[in-house]
């Protein structure tokens, strides 16, 4: 959860509201900031480094609930929820091939075969989840979303 001193020009004296959006704006734009190269399964930290940054928007924002319009709340969370969604089905794939890689290392030589026919099966979820996440993280939808998430911010401010 960002602090006072994460978020720049953050009044621990300001209306709590105001403070909340401060948060939220912040917040999203780490998201935004992370969203390059997020579909490289070469790279993986490019994913992960965006999902968590999307968990902590989508913390601040259910945490300052009560600051913000309701509809227009509820509208850009379940967006957060569905780009959170999605990078973590990709994300869940990446860490067991991760895993998986790492432990058949140094299994018996007689089970590296099963551990590869695992791999491969993980390998093949990974780039449906990667297919299935590219829609999320197109440039239009994030600009979308990236849109949806000032606004929800300037009706705090208005």
């Amino acid at each position: 959860m960002a602090r006072a001193r994460d978020v720049p020009g953050l009044d621990c004296g300001e209306p709590f509201a105001r403070a909340a959006a401060r948060v939220v704006e912040v917040r999203a734009s780490e998201v935004f900031a992370h969203s390059y190269g997020v579909l490289d399964i070469d790279n993986i930290e490019h994913l992960h480094d965006m999902r968590v940054a999307t968990r902590r928007l989508r913390a601040a924002m259910e945490v300052f609930e009560p600051c913000f319009p309701g509809k227009r709340w509820r509208k850009a969370l379940k967006r957060v929820k569905a780009l959170a969604d999605a990078l973590g089905e990709r994300r869940d794939r990446d860490v067991a091939i991760n895993f998986l890689v790492e432990f058949a290392a140094d299994a018996p030589e007689a089970d590296r075969s099963a551990l590869a026919g695992l791999l491969e099966g993980l390998r093949d979820e990974q780039h449906r989840a990667n297919d299935e996440l590219a829609p999320y993280v197109a440039q239009q939808r994030l600009e979308k979303l990236q849109q949806r998430l000032r606004k929800l911010v300037k009706a705090v401010e208005a």
